[in-house]
């Protein structure tokens, strides 16, 4: 139970206490570690209605001050019953009654509750996107597939398929999508040879859709201007075949530096890092690119499904912290794409406020300079990706 301790009393990322517990326990077979994994996530997603079975207040779901090791064991028993009939044979199992879960089931349950989320987000999202919203928070609410992208600087998506299953790892091609694969069965790749060769990287066909929607050439000057830890730069990369240039920019060094290890894994060598440091750093490459992406700080809510913690951080105030950062980025950072180039903003956020509302506003502002060539809307419950929002701008010559 430590390891959901961690993530609601102490405030760390799921992903990251799932690796760290994994990690501490090395004799774990691959069986023990996929069923730890799986119970912390599905625990993570589900943690509001758990609470709510193992009947405590539900106003202090998310109180640090009320989470303790007793009530998660509380949650864990319950959670156990819900997918096997039976409680675990624990101490800490004692006293929980079936027949008071049972009536906590068949009583009606706000939304919120029942879909495991705040009511705060709740209210904003079915706002936003309106009828579509119980349809969506069901997809959120799923287990995401896994979907790898072939290196094509290194190995075709068949060949790539090929060899994976020579390791026994199971996939298939991805309609629309000539380097994706999608795993069968969810497993472990990072630990593979393939991987550390650089064969491949493991992204969303979501986010395989964002680089090519930027239409680049070998040897154009491109800019990925909030690059993270690179993953659509590489895909740049490989689109390029390595031809022209490649600056990919962060304002955190340590995502620099992962870029930098996975850029020499792919033999990407023409992504050149460059931390943003000021103003000065965007201001000295205006009207310098062919291309720029510029993958925003989001809500992150499309991609939910692997990060379920996301919902439990996210408050209004950030939200709106958010939308505005994301006005002001697309603002300056546009500048740096010279007349008759092209940009392509890009989220993974459902929220219309964080996507063409963004780009709408923009365009008021610089309607005759600016024009939208296309627009992409992804969502994980029509076709099983991730939930992102992408648009082509060209700035006119």
């Amino acid at each position: 139970m430590g390891a959901l301790l961690d993530v609601f009393k102490q405030g760390r990322y799921s992903d990251r206490v799932v690796e760290n517990t994994l990690k501490a326990h090395t004799k774990w077979g691959s069986r023990d570690r996929r069923l730890v994994a799986e119970t912390v996530y599905d625990l993570v997603r589900w943690w509001r209605s758990y609470w709510n079975l193992a009947g405590l207040p539900d106003s202090e779901y998310l109180d640090r001050g009320k989470i303790s090791a007793r009530r998660v064991w509380r949650l864990w028993g319950v959670y156990m019953w819900r997918q096997s009939g039976e409680f675990p044979d624990l101490r800490e199992c004692e006293g929980i009654d079936p027949r008071e879960i049972g009536h906590r089931l068949s009583r009606e349950t706000p939304p919120a509750v029942r879909a495991s989320v705040p009511d705060w987000l709740y209210e904003v999202c079915s706002a936003e996107v309106g009828e579509i919203w119980p349809s969506l928070l069901n997809a959120l609410n799923e287990q995401a597939d896994v979907y790898l992208r072939a290196n094509t600087l290194k190995i075709t998506a068949e060949d790539l398929r090929a060899k994976l299953a020579e390791e026994g790892v199971l996939a298939e091609r991805v309609n629309g999508l000539p380097d994706a694969l999608r795993l069968a069965e969810r497993k472990n790749v990072a630990t593979t040879k393939l991987y550390r060769e650089g064969l491949f990287e493991v992204q969303d066909a979501a986010s395989q859709h964002v680089a090519p929607l930027l239409q680049v050439s070998p040897g154009q000057r491109v800019i990925d201007a909030c690059a993270g830890a690179g993953g659509k730069a590489l895909h740049l990369a490989a689109l390029m075949m390595n031809k022209g240039t490649i600056i990919a920019m962060d304002i955190h060094q340590r995502r620099l530096d992962e870029l930098r290890r996975r850029a020499t894994r792919a033999a990407a060598d023409n992504v050149q890092i460059r931390l943003i440091e000021g103003l000065d750093t965007i201001k000295r490459l205006k009207d310098k690119a062919d291309r720029v992406l510029l993958d925003v700080p989001c809500s992150a809510l499309g991609v939910m499904r692997r990060n379920p913690d996301t919902k439990w951080r996210l408050t209004r105030e950030e939200l709106d912290r958010l939308r505005a950062l994301q006005a002001d980025l697309l603002e300056r950072y546009s500048r740096m794409t010279k007349p008759g180039g092209k940009l392509v903003y890009a989220t993974c956020s459902i929220l219309p406020s964080e996507n063409e509302r963004q780009v709408a506003a923009f365009l008021a502002r610089q309607s005759t300079e600016w024009t939208v060539e296309e627009e992409l809307h992804l969502r994980p419950d029509q076709g099983g990706f991730d939930g992102f929002y992408a648009a082509r701008l060209l700035r006119k010559g």
